[in-house]
């Protein structure tokens, strides 16, 4: 009569072969810090993530849990690594393009100025202003949309020229 012996819980081989895990990841990884993490992280997800089905291998699905948390952990690595810029003193890196808050905020500052003195122009001052600035359109054009003259337009830009110089004392170069 033939007696089978039950079969070791995953808990058990997992500790029984500690060490040959902790090898399996750390040369997937290459840290022992590195491997510890992953070991730990598996032997977690074996005891609280019980199976609901037999396993035939336990050593060998152990192996297989903590080489692929092994290989998620290097991929997220990647990832990171395409993102994450570092720097000697741990600061944030300038980025090209980027701004500091206070340059920001000086920003904000400039922009609020020049809208207040816009505010107090003539509107059709004000809209050959736009048109000019931010629509590109010619004085000549300008013109036309208002139904006056090219030298009207000319004077109008002056005239906004001449109220905007009182914010250049908020423009700075460093």
């Amino acid at each position: 009569m033939l007696v089978e012996l039950p079969q070791p819980t995953l808990e058990a081989v997992f500790l029984a072969h500690r060490a040959q895990l902790l090898g399996l990841a750390r040369k997937v990884v290459g840290t022992v810090e590195t491997a510890e993490e992953i070991v730990h992280e598996a032997y977690l997800k074996l005891v609280e993530g019980a199976c609901a089905r037999e396993v035939r291998n336990p050593l060998g699905y152990c192996c297989q849990v903590v080489r692929n948390l092994a290989l998620d952990h290097l991929r997220h690595q990647a990832v990171e690594a395409t993102y994450r810029v570092y720097t000697d003193d741990g600061e944030l890196p300038q980025v090209a393009g980027g701004t500091t808050p206070d340059q920001g905020i000086d920003e904000r500052r400039v922009l609020d100025a020049i809208d207040r003195v816009l505010a107090t122009l003539p509107p059709r001052t004000r809209l050959a202003f736009e048109l000019y600035r931010l629509a590109g359109l010619t004085q000549r054009d300008i013109a036309r949309q208002l139904g006056c003259s090219a030298t009207l337009v000319n004077f109008m830009l002056r005239d906004v020229a001449n109220a905007l110089a009182g914010c250049r004392h908020l423009l700075h170069d460093d």
